[in-house]
């Protein structure tokens, strides 16, 4: 990354240089630039780039105007606060609490003006910048021979903890501001001009990405008439499946908005029909009369596509609606696919199963109950039993141990509360889970199904738009360039929701705007990320990508539980990082990948490479491997990118519009 330092600049002409697409992430002297403590909290709350607040205190007799100016820094969104290591005690303290407090990245920096350092001196600084907090240790010196700038650079060549930033001043170690960036340094610094250098030595930005980008494009730069790239994501799949199949059992007529077709969602609205639904398409508006009180099943087979999600929630369903045994049936990769735990937890309700793979035959019967069952073979089964259950008359309770994927339980609760189905929850976990509410650390889940329930028809249901598909563009633009998505719900039930929070470890910089429901991602300084994934499996296949354009080890947890999607994920994941020559392994239940920086990619001559790639065929491979794409150094070409169609048809379309 390259960050252009800002000087001796009022509010608006730093407006006008941060709306200049070229500018990646700056760097703002607040003891230089004319800006009032309102202006600073504008500033650093509207900016979409990543922000340095530094103040370079000459005179510690204004350490209080310095304070007061990095802390409204700080509480307005500052993505990092530059503190000199001989900053005044109290100063530094209450700088480390708030950047702490607020999620803003510490540097503790060190400058000598004059010479550079021994390397004793060098190691001493560093522990010292680590010892007060740093997050990142800054180290600028003045090189006066070229052994002075090896002398710096060979600091990169130890593994540390924290990052490093550190390069020479003087027309001597002009090329190392740009060799830190081959060494693994997250961003290196430039001058927007040659009159507005703030230390001799400096490149300008823009001869800067022309030495490190070259002809390399980035993605969703404002065009010459400044026109933002805005992408619109089609529905979620598994909420317009949830919708599809609880609208075609309720009493009246439903209607979905939103609505966009793919081969799923076609799936759930022929089981739709085959329940004896009635169903009226016209565009993105879905109308389903339901069954209500005549719902039952005489039929003795039901397609379920290609859909996981759907042969697993009509299972429980049928079980409860059918007059005699039915047979399910499957196309393509649903037909592979095991359904663990299916035959062990159907008995529980004495239904019997003969087969764990598409096709299979079951009995029916299914009634109400308190019963207990294991949830580490995930929560489509659960949803489907939810749904049965609510059909009876009489109340009913799940208690299920070692819940997996409790996001989607949510999104069925709150499906059928849509519908007039309310069901109560108590979460357990141990005292971890008591004070962080993590999902991941949640032991068992009871859910109260009351009774007398009865689906109700809602003449309004807003489907989601589509946080699984949207992952794969925002990951593509905290990588290569910047992206907005205008309707994504930031306070959704949905699992990949958590792509926010796993951007936000990696380092990307965002905003979201409540009013236009605008999310912005744009390229930052990334780093490793050392996260739970088992909550959001779906995502495995694009944060493995991210991780490979993050500086360090990357570590994912939660690979067990890709073994049953589209494809065997984990292996197929392995595979596709291995031939794009990213170092990688799967360690007991965790994918590590070692990553490198785009511009550490490109200085050093290590783009992914490119070939012929299989999908397996599994739609969320073949949308990884359409980012990876992006930072590869020759085509790649994946041999079924029609998969796709299983959950977004319009993927090319958007992927196109990059």
């Amino acid at each position: 990354m390259i960050c252009t330092s800002i000087q001796n600049k009022n509010l608006d002409s730093i407006l006008e240089i941060l709306d200049n697409p070229a500018i990646e992430m700056a760097e703002i002297r607040l003891d230089s630039c004319e800006l009032s403590l309102d202006e600073i909290d504008y500033l650093f709350s509207e900016a979409e780039q990543a922000l340095i607040a530094t103040y370079r205190l000459s005179d510690k007799s204004m350490s209080n105007i310095a304070e007061a100016k990095l802390v409204k820094a700080i509480q307005a969104g500052a993505y990092y606060v530059d503190l000199d290591i001989d900053s005044p005690a109290m100063m530094s303290k209450r700088i480390r609490r708030e950047a702490f407090e607020c999620g803003t990245n510490l540097i503790r920096s060190y400058h000598n003006y004059e010479s550079c350092d021994s390397s004793t001196s060098l190691e001493a600084i560093i522990d010292k910048c680590i010892h007060l907090g740093a997050d990142i240790v800054k180290i600028v010196c003045k090189a006066n021979s070229l052994a002075d700038c090896e002398r710096l650079m060979s600091l990169y060549d130890k593994k540390r903890e924290k990052a490093l930033v550190a390069f020479c001043m003087g027309e001597i170690g002009k090329e190392s501001r740009i060799d830190c960036l081959k060494k693994g340094s997250p961003f290196s610094y430039a001058s927007l001009n040659d009159m507005d250098k703030t230390a001799d030595g400096q490149w300008d930005t823009f001869t800067m990405i022309d030495k490190i980008y070259g002809k390399f494009r980035m993605i969703g730069s404002k065009n010459l008439n400044k026109e933002e790239l805005v992408l619109s994501i089609p529905c979620s799949k598994s909420y317009a499946q949830r919708a599809i199949i609880a609208a075609s059992l309720a009493e009246g007529k439903s209607t979905l908005y939103n609505y966009s077709s793919c081969d799923d969602n076609k799936s759930a609205l022929q089981v739709a029909l085959s329940l004896g639904a009635k169903i009226k398409v016209e565009n993105s508006k879905v109308e389903i009369e339901g069954l209500g009180k005549d719902l039952s099943f005489d039929k003795d087979h039901l397609n379920c596509g290609e859909s996981g999600l759907l042969s697993r929630l009509m299972i429980p369903i049928l079980a409860k609606i059918s007059k005699n045994n039915v047979r399910i049936e499957g196309e393509k990769t649903l037909k592979q696919r095991q359904l663990a735990g299916l035959k062990r937890i159907m008995d529980i309700f004495n239904i019997n199963v003969d087969n764990e793979i598409v096709p299979l035959n079951i009995s029916h019967g299914l009634k109400s109950g308190n019963y207990e069952l294991s949830g580490e073979n995930g929560s489509q089964l659960i949803s489907g039993l939810i749904y049965a259950l609510s059909l009876d008359e009489n109340a009913s309770s799940l208690y299920i141990e070692k819940p997996k994927s409790l996001p989607y339980i949510f999104m069925t609760l709150d499906m059928l509360k849509h519908f007039s189905i309310n069901i109560d929850n108590e979460m357990e976990g141990g005292e971890e889970f008591i004070e962080s509410q993590d999902w991941n650390l949640c032991d068992a889940i009871r859910l109260n199904i009351p009774k007398a329930s009865q689906f109700k028809a809602n003449k309004r249901i807003e489907l989601e738009a589509d946080w699984s598909t949207a992952a794969n563009f925002l990951v593509a633009a905290a990588i290569f360039g910047k992206i907005a998505i205008n309707n994504l719900d930031t306070k959704s039930l949905q699992a990949d929701l958590s792509i926010l929070d796993i951007l936000m470890e990696a380092g990307a910089s965002m905003s979201s705007e409540e009013e236009t429901n605008i999310i912005r991602v744009q390229r930052a300084a990334l780093y490793a990320f050392d996260i739970d994934a088992s909550q959001c499996p779906d995502l495995f296949p694009i944060i493995s990508i991210l991780a490979t354009f993050c500086n360090g080890k990357s570590k994912i947890k939660g690979i067990s539980r890709l073994i049953n999607k589209e494809s065997n994920r984990a292996e197929a994941i392995l595979e596709m990082l291995l031939k794009l020559g990213v170092k990688a392994s799967i360690q007991k239940d965790s994918l590590i990948i070692q990553g490198h920086s785009l511009c550490q990619r490109l200085l050093t001559n290590n783009l992914l490479k490119g070939g012929e790639f299989s999908s397996h065929d599994d739609h969320r491979m073949a949308m990884a491997l359409k980012i990876a794409a992006l930072g590869c150094d020759s085509p790649l070409i994946i041999d079924n990118i029609s998969c796709i169609n299983k959950s977004c048809p319009d993927f090319i379309k958007l992927y196109d519009m990059l």
